[in-house]
């Protein structure tokens, strides 16, 4: 899709505030759950407007110090059953291929939900060996499963909890740096048996599951928290 574009140090593939957000993705629902398994573009503060019926949105969890909606459109994604409902780019239907993105460091700007939540990256290394990186809320420790071709780096995505030990409703940026992550097959693969990954070449594709919201995701030649971005990057929050 992009592997034969000449690649800038920032690349945006998903932007909820875009004339067209779902452009580049497949959109997947579980139709045996039509009232709790959607995709639908609504304000974070406002929750508005909701999806048609029967479709009914989870509570967001109340706010706490420091956690704040968004004053913009964002993507809900939402059901019970993880892997039936998600986004993935490139399209399933895309004849280019896979997503050719070279950039190591992948940034998602998401906000979890009261539910369990998912998203994965397709990798491949300088050999053309493939691996999948899933990281979700569920998992309790790094591992990998599957058959060699097919191997899949398992990763705990751990954010602030509260008090009462519920996982925090702010939104937040998670950042891998691809390369790094790589060397974790090779890690885990002593423990686990095959799997080991070369040097990093491409992302294949880009997968966000249910539950959350999503503002946007993007590759980048940084992976810091202190890297310079464009104005329309930044996350506003909605006045009190």
């Amino acid at each position: 899709m992009f592997a034969s574009s000449t690649q800038p140090g920032l690349l945006s593939i998903f932007s909820s505030t875009g004339s067209n957000p779902l452009q580049l993705f497949s959109c997947r629902t579980d139709g045996r759950l039509p009232a709790d398994s959607f995709i639908h573009l609504l304000h974070d503060a406002s929750n508005s407007p909701g999806p048609n019926a029967p479709a009914s949105m989870v509570a967001c969890q109340p706010e706490r110090d420091g956690d704040h909606a968004l004053d913009q459109t964002v993507l809900h994604i939402q059901s019970p059953t993880i892997r039936t409902t998600y986004i993935r780019c490139p399209r399933y239907d895309d004849t280019r291929g896979d997503l050719g993105v070279r950039l190591p460091c992948v940034h998602v700007q998401v906000r979890v939900m009261s539910r369990p939540w998912a998203f994965e990256v397709g990798v491949v290394d300088r050999g053309g060996r493939r691996g999948v990186v899933r990281c979700s809320t569920f998992q309790k420790e790094p591992r990998i499963t599957g058959p060699d071709g097919e191997r899949v780096l398992h990763v705990p995505v751990v954010f602030a909890s509260r008090s009462t030990g519920s996982v925090m409703s702010g939104w937040t940026t998670i950042r891998m740096h691809l390369p790094s992550v790589l060397g974790q097959f090779s890690v885990l693969a002593g423990r686990d048996g095959g799997g080991t990954m070369g040097t990093y070449s491409h992302v294949s594709y880009v997968k966000v599951y249910a539950t959350c919201r999503l503002r946007r995701v993007w590759f980048s030649e940084m992976s810091g928290a202190d890297q310079m971005l464009p104005w329309e990057f930044e996350m506003y929050g909605a006045s009190a």
